[in-house]
């Protein structure tokens, strides 16, 4: 049926086309596509099934039918994955202007090692769980903590997607660690090298940037930041260490910010809330602010309806 806007309709499909070579930065409409953020979601979500069997996914398995749906959801996993690979390492070379090189058999050789890893990355995670536990004394048990803490899929997802971050598979973690930082509000880059026995509590409006280090047996708390001191460098700084080191056995509770490079936090020290720390602390040391002056203002003679007004 003929519509009178039909000739505006068509003005503004070919204005927006025209605008969509303006965002394909570094690959063109016939070179490939760019990897799929909903298959990698998707691939996050087989993981999940994979590392917490009977939790997600597939309920009710036993021992003799564990062993055949591992293995079925392993091989999926390895497909989905291989396809998301090789369209990263294809975007990859394009943008930088490299050699074509058989995409499909790197691909498959990245895949094979980052899935010999998840073992590993398993009995990490297993840690990881057992610190929420021990740390959080309204956690019932630990099948709550898998289910439901935030900070468990946070890390979950970043332990992952640092397998290939150091890999050097491009744009795949960022994705992996965005999505979880949109479903949880923590923000843990994929480059951050994070130790045994992590926990954080609540978790929400955490940040770690991509060069800090971690170590074991560490606790933070929502809104810790553990962040660069300055990015005015931009790109300049990239690959240059501007995050923080948080040795062994530390404990940052929130609001703390913590910023820079060079700043190395010994074990075994606590942070209080709210601080604002840019240079190093020695082992064992508290840092706290002075109790905040706090004004009482008498207001049992106002009325109300007059105090909800104001």
């Amino acid at each position: 049926m003929y519509s009178p806007f039909e000739n505006q309709l068509k003005e503004l499909v070919a204005g927006i086309t025209a605008n969509h070579d303006r965002f394909r930065f570094n690959i063109s409409w016939d070179s490939g596509a760019l990897p799929n953020r909903n298959k990698i979601i998707g691939i996050i979500s087989a993981f999940r099934e994979l590392l917490f069997p009977d939790y997600f996914g597939k309920q009710d398995l036993t021992k003799n039918t564990m062993e055949y749906y591992i293995g079925n959801l392993t091989h999926n996993i390895f497909e989905e994955l291989h396809q998301q690979v090789v369209h990263a390492l294809k975007h990859q070379a394009i943008k930088d202007n490299e050699p074509y090189t058989d995409f499909q058999e790197r691909a498959a050789s990245i895949c094979c090692e980052f899935l010999s890893k998840v073992p590993g990355v398993m009995e990490i995670l297993a840690t990881d769980v057992q610190a929420a536990f021990d740390g959080d004394p309204a956690a019932e048990d630990k099948d709550e903590i898998i289910f439901s803490y935030p900070g468990v899929f946070a890390l979950f997802v970043y332990r992952l997607a640092h397998e290939l971050y150091l890999l050097k598979v491009p744009l795949i973690p960022r994705i992996m660690t965005e999505y979880a930082h949109s479903r949880t509000g923590i923000d843990i880059h994929a480059g951050a090298t994070i130790g045994r026995y992590f926990f954080m509590d609540h978790g929400t409006g955490i940040v770690i940037g991509e060069t800090s280090e971690i170590g074991d047996y560490v606790t933070i708390y929502q809104g810790v930041t553990i962040g660069a001191l300055s990015t005015r460098g931009g790109q300049q700084l990239r690959g240059v260490k501007r995050h923080p080191t948080i040795e062994d056995r530390v404990t940052i509770y929130s609001g703390a910010s913590i910023l820079g490079g060079d700043t190395v936090i010994g074990h075994d020290v606590v942070i209080g809330s709210n601080v604002f720390i840019t240079e190093s602390i020695p082992p064992g040391t508290t840092i706290s602010l002075k109790n905040q002056e706090l004004l009482y203002k008498d207001r049992s003679h106002v009325d109300l309806h007059q105090s909800f007004e104001e």
